[in-house]
């Protein structure tokens, strides 16, 4: 498996991991805005964007073992790991299975709770629908958590563009991360047993993993920074790039 990704910038590198159901497509303003402060790698995680499938069993584990081996790859031996939602479990899951390859942590609009019965039957039933009659599902049902109230009502080129991101999301990489996301444990001994800085950032209009999820995570770990961006629903660093950018760049400013 060999996952495809942008980068951009130089020092120390910042491995972003993207939201469900999207693509490293949502990371340009970071790729834009963080260059001059560190090397920004963006991989499309298995099944989106550039990146292919496989044949493995959904597993936020193999999601986390991909990206190791694009840090291989690189020749990168630690870096900034960050995630958003989706993201953010992949994060936990390196973090529990490769701690040595992480100078620090960032975890976005994610929670490090495993999913309740209920939500995993969601999971199941969206992974079933996309499966059997394409995007629709993710349309109706998901794209309208994704996003804050501010964001919807007054950003439609924000709506439009993640509407565009979600609609692209192919129905099998749809099916296996819900799959590998129902199945993922919960994290918190992981975030107690971290010895790197971690950065935790949430939108403060976040309704699927609002900012009580989030102070529960820096609590949690022992060197963690907890930012609530105002005015962003649970793509933060979309809907709030500038601040966003600005949390991430000190954040990394202060790893040096």
């Amino acid at each position: 498996m060999q996952l495809y990704s942008r980068s951009a910038g130089r020092g120390i590198p910042l491995v972003l991991l993207h939201a469900f159901p999207l693509s490293s497509a949502m990371w340009l303003a970071q790729r834009e805005a963080l260059a001059s402060e560190c090397r920004v790698i963006t991989p499309d995680l298995r099944g989106f964007g550039g990146s292919v499938l496989g044949e493995e069993d959904p597993s936020v584990d193999a999601m986390a073992d991909d990206v190791v081996r694009l840090l291989d790859d690189e020749g990168i031996d630690r870096a900034v790991v960050g995630g958003l939602s989706m993201g953010g479990y992949v994060t936990m899951a390196l973090c529990r299975r490769h701690p040595d390859r992480l100078t620090g942590a960032i975890f976005a609009d994610t929670k490090a709770s495993a999913d309740t019965e209920a939500a995993r039957a969601n999971r199941e039933r969206i992974a079933a629908a996309v499966l059997n009659g394409g995007a629709g599902v993710l349309l109706e049902d998901v794209l309208p958590t994704l996003l804050g109230t501010t964001t919807k009502q007054r950003r439609g080129m924000v709506v439009g563009r993640v509407r565009g991101l979600v609609q692209a999301a192919p129905p099998r990489a749809v099916a296996w991360a819900q799959r590998a996301m129902a199945g993922r444990p919960d994290s918190f001994e992981t975030l107690r047993a971290l010895n790197v800085p971690v950065l935790v950032v949430v939108g403060d209009e976040d309704e699927l993993s609002p900012p009580s999820d989030a102070e529960a995570m820096a609590q949690a770990v022992p060197e963690a920074k907890l930012t609530v961006i105002e005015k962003a629903g649970h793509l933060s660093a979309i809907e709030q790039p500038e601040a966003f950018n600005a949390v991430v760049a000190e954040f990394v400013r202060s790893l040096r």
